[in-house]
């Protein structure tokens, strides 16, 4: 079987793609297989002096806007102040296992980054997408649970570990549940997920204790960021159905990127529609789309 590689990234020029998180990691790869291929690559970036120096470095059409994706005020002023089409946003930006932590907005931190701030940006800047929406998630989506009534850790003790899982859970459900509603609402704009398996990039870096040890001692089973990025720039460039979730081809955490399944209860459309709603009422940002519903 033929394995899909970044030299099968097709010619971009005069395409649009804004990625979040882009300065690092697999952000970084993607962003520099794209401005290989010819697109014009908008970094939305939190340091607005590491995204230029980054952009120095890489090939092709480069520029750098400014968002913090954990900051409600931050999203609304990129997407207040952006008024240009753009084809492809990829939701990259995310954290992992952090310490308890709140985001400006008093949000947990994970729950922020990984899933509220792609919610409240891909709504905000819907307006202006014109064909897909790629949100990066991780296969440990399938080892999160949804807390409706407790989404922000309030009241549960808190768990990084399972933090992080609940967080790529949710917004697994975002991507899909967007992609249905944006089918209801007759648009041409597919959502699509993509997950790296498991990649040697600084998102591990807060990862301590037994597990993080056996992800550093694992390396030579993981995928580098490289390879990790094939699954989002497939997503991102080639003709798949919304709705579609690419992976690594190999068991999960490493190999070249196909189409999966997500977890059966990423698909739970009725607890996607509440989760939606609960996202509504958290950033304000999403009532636009109607849910599909009875």
């Amino acid at each position: 079987m033929t394995r899909w590689t970044a030299a099968d990234t097709p010619i971009l020029t005069g395409r649009t793609v804004m990625i979040t998180g882009g300065t690092s990691g697999i952000g970084l790869s993607t962003a520099r297989e794209l401005g290989r291929a010819g697109a014009r690559v908008v970094l939305a970036v939190r340091d607005l002096a590491k995204g230029r120096r980054v952009a120095s470095e890489l090939p092709g059409l480069i520029e750098v806007v400014e968002v913090d994706i954990a900051n409600l005020a931050s999203i609304r002023a990129l997407a207040g102040g952006w008024s240009e089409p753009i084809d492809v946003l990829i939701n990259n930006a995310g954290v992992m296992q952090l310490p308890l932590t709140r985001s400006p907005d008093g949000f947990e931190m994970q729950t922020a980054t990984n899933f509220l701030g792609p919610f409240a940006l891909t709504n905000l800047l819907l307006p202006r997408i014109t064909e897909r929406v790629v949100t990066v998630t991780s296969a440990l989506h399938r080892q999160g649970q949804l807390h409706l009534d407790d989404l922000n850790w309030d009241q549960r003790k808190y768990n990084r570990t399972t933090a992080y899982n609940d967080s790529k859970l949710c917004v697994t459900m975002f991507a899909l549940e967007l992609d249905l509603r944006l089918n209801a609402a007759g648009s041409t704009v597919r959502s699509v997920l993509a997950h790296p398996g498991i990649a040697t990039t600084n998102l591990v870096s807060h990862v301590d204790g037994l597990q993080g040890t056996v992800y550093r001692l694992m390396r030579f089973l993981v995928n580098d960021a490289d390879t990790g990025a094939l699954s989002t720039l497939y997503a991102a460039t080639q003709d798949i159905p919304g709705g579609s979730y690419v992976g690594p081809r190999g068991p999960g955490i490493k190999g070249h990127p196909t189409l999966r399944r997500p977890a059966a209860k990423a698909g739970d459309h009725n607890a996607a529609s509440r989760l939606w709603d609960a996202a509504v009422e958290l950033t304000g940002t999403g009532a636009n789309l109607a849910p599909t519903r009875p």
